[in-house]
């Protein structure tokens, strides 16, 4: 990937827009507010694919984590930069994609120093098929009862990436217990 494809919109205070900048660049320890996703698959039985980081992430390696994250390059449609992800990551068509937390923002520092700070919202979606992690981003996948993640979220909340252990609550208030099918 050419390092213009690899942008990410930097945003104000209020979520603006304001500029761009490598994805490379942005993620340090005093990273500007920036667009992201997060993207939660759903498998027909209405299991969660949860995702372990590869090891050679830049943060929060060996984490486990939500199905897939990313940042929408700029002039892309969320929806879109969503779709690629996924297939690029797990090797999976998404379908019935919907937006269900709009406005997540977060921060978070992980262990050595590397700072979070996105305006992240929040997708949901359902897929079928064998998944093809790409090493480079996921170590391990499993699919996992979603009643199970809302429970890990709430009691062991260290267990999960600090955006995912805030991101289940919510979307537990959204989506109910049983998750989507």
């Amino acid at each position: 990937m050419s390092g213009a494809e690899d942008l990410v919109v930097l945003l104000d205070d209020a979520g603006r827009p304001i500029g761009e900048a490598p994805r490379e660049q942005v993620h340090g320890t005093d990273t500007p507010l920036h667009l992201a996703f997060s993207c939660y698959l759903f498998d027909p039985d209405g299991r969660l694919l949860l995702t372990r980081r590869a090891l050679t992430k830049r943060s929060w390696p060996g984490v486990w984590t939500n199905s897939c994250c990313g940042h929408p390059r700029p002039g892309e449609a969320p929806a879109q930069a969503v779709a690629r992800r996924v297939a690029d990551e797990l090797g999976l068509t998404v379908r019935g994609l919907r937006l269900v937390l709009p406005e997540f923002r977060y921060q978070a520092v992980d262990a050595s120093g590397v700072v979070e700070n996105e305006l992240c919202p929040v997708w949901v979606g359902t897929v079928e098929g064998l998944v093809k992690p790409d090493p480079n981003e996921v170590m391990e996948a499993d699919w996992v009862d979603w009643a199970t993640v809302v429970t890990l979220a709430a009691g062991a909340p260290g267990l999960l990436s600090p955006w995912s252990a805030e991101q289940v609550p919510q979307l537990a208030a959204q989506l109910g217990e049983v998750g989507v099918a």
